[in-house]
C-alpha cells in the first residue's frame, strides 16, 4: 500500500480515537488529553514536507471541525509540524540522527521524552492561549496547559512502549 494512503488512514484513526475517546475524558472535570499531536511525531522525516505540513493541519482541522473549536487545533498542529525538524536537530546530535532511518525509540528515552514533551507543551500552550484569548485568563491558561501535557505525555509514552518497536 502507499505511504501515502497509510499517512491517510492513520490520521483518520486518530481522529476517531480522539473525538470518539479522549474528548470524552475528563478527568477531574478539567482535563482531557489531546493525542492526536502523535501523528506529528511518527510522521516519516524523509519524506515530502509540503505533504507533512498539509496532512498535519488537516489533522488539526478535522479535530477542530469535530470539537467545535474554529481552527485553534489546525493552527497548533500546523505549528509544531513546522518547527519538528529544527527542533529534533537542536536535541539530537549529529550521530543520533539519521534522517532516513530516524525511529523515536531508537533514541534514548531522555531525548526522547524531551522532544516529545516540547512540542506537546508549545501545542498545549497555543491551543488554550487560542481558546482563551485574555491576559486576565493566564493563570487559566498555564494550568490547563501543564495537566493536559502532563497527560497526554504521559499517554503518549505508555503508547509508544506499548505499540511500537524498538529499532
Amino acid at each position: 500500500m502507499n505511504d501515502f494512503i497509510k499517512n491517510i488512514i492513520w490520521l483518520f484513526l486518530l481522529v476517531l480515537l480522539q473525538v470518539l475517546i479522549f474528548n470524552n475524558i475528563n478527568l477531574f472535570g478539567y482535563t482531557n488529553p489531546l493525542i492526536y499531536v502523535v501523528f506529528v511525531f511518527y510522521y516519516p522525516l524523509k519524506k515530502e514536507k509540503g505533504a507533512f505540513l498539509f496532512l498535519s493541519f488537516l489533522l488539526g482541522l478535522f479535530i477542530d471541525f469535530f470539537s467545535n473549536s474554529g481552527g485553534i487545533h489546525a493552527a497548533a498542529t500546523l505549528f509544531i509540524a513546522f518547527i519538528r525538524l529544527p527542533l529534533l536537530t537542536s536535541i539530537l546530535n549529529k550521530t543520533d540522527f539519521d534522517y532516513h532511518l530516524f525511529n523515536i525509540r531508537s533514541i534514548s528515552f531522555f531525548k526522547a521524552f524531551s522532544f516529545i514533551s516540547i512540542q506537546v507543551l508549545i501545542h498545549h500552550l497555543i491551543v488554550f492561549s487560542l481558546d482563551y484569548f485574555s491576559f486576565s485568563d493566564f493563570g487559566k491558561i498555564i494550568s490547563k496547559t501543564l495537566t493536559t501535557s502532563g497527560l497526554t505525555i504521559v499517554l503518549i509514552l505508555i503508547g509508544i512502549v506499548l505499540f511500537t518497536k524498538k529499532k
